[in-house]
């Protein structure tokens, strides 16, 4: 809620899309073996009796208003969080008040990893828009994990993917120029609804251009005037928080440009 390196291709963040293969929030089952994300989730490539053992694993479903937290720093984990509807930001708030913006998380992202290491949450989740979360117990899912050995392959394979995702972040911040860093966020996005089944190139955006500046390490006024840039570029048309990528390889391009991946 992601950055540069080696020229490999490009890979996105969050936000909410229009659909081409609409995924209906309301025939989203309770149960993992069911549910239609969980190929995005904790539980891709399992067993049809691995994933009837998974299904225990859902303590419950939580409704998270927009604005209000689904965790707090400093709180102790207790549960890993599916996000089955919805679009949340993790962020960390500064002692002179500043909120710092680690990353945006959509429909199919797990939320939590970050307090495994210390047992402690590092930041605080909120959601953009009212969202709709899974909640799996930790104690549970280490216990299962045990049982059978592919879901704790695929766990770590998760906190694996967050590490390389951090370190994309820090190179990102490093090494962009200004426009580089905005195109391989917008790239992110696109590639993650695509993922979801919807549009690559035309969504809205759930974050505030403040909050896309913080997570980039870039100004408001960066942020808007490369997005006008880039609209005069013929690169996408933008209207308020709806965004059209009209020229998605000259996106590519100008990651491409810096041998990057987000």
């Amino acid at each position: 809620m992601q950055s540069p390196i080696r020229r490999i291709s490009v890979r996105p963040l969050p936000s909410m899309a229009i659909p081409l293969r609409i995924i209906d929030p309301d025939k989203l089952k309770t149960a993992c073996s069911t549910c239609s994300l969980h190929e995005l989730c904790l539980f891709p490539g399992l067993s049809t009796a691995e994933m009837k053992a998974v299904d225990h694993l859902v303590d419950r479903r939580r409704v998270v208003k927009r604005g209000d937290y689904l965790f707090r720093a400093g709180v102790n984990l207790h549960s890993l969080y599916a996000i089955r509807t919805g679009f949340l930001k993790s962020c960390v708030l500064h002692e002179d008040g500043r909120e710092q913006v680690a990353g945006f998380h959509m429909m199919g992202d797990l939320m939590g990893m970050d307090a495994i290491g210390t047992n402690q949450h590092l930041c605080d989740a909120v959601a953009l828009e009212d969202s709709e979360v899974c909640e799996i117990p930790l104690k549970d899912l280490e216990s299962l994990s045990r049982e059978i050995p592919s879901l704790q392959h695929h766990f770590h394979r998760i906190m694996s993917r967050e590490i390389a995702r951090d370190y994309g972040i820090m190179l990102l911040l490093g090494s962009m120029r200004s426009e580089e860093r905005l195109a391989a966020f917008l790239l992110n996005l696109s590639q993650r609804f695509g993922a979801r089944g919807y549009s690559a190139h035309e969504f809205h955006l759930r974050m505030t251009r403040e909050e896309i500046g913080s997570y980039l390490g870039l100004k408001l006024e960066t942020v808007s005037r490369t997005l006008s840039h880039f609209q005069a570029q013929g690169l996408i048309s933008v209207q308020n928080k709806h965004l059209r990528i009209t020229n998605i390889e000259g996106l590519q391009e100008l990651v491409g440009q810096h041998g990057c991946r987000t």
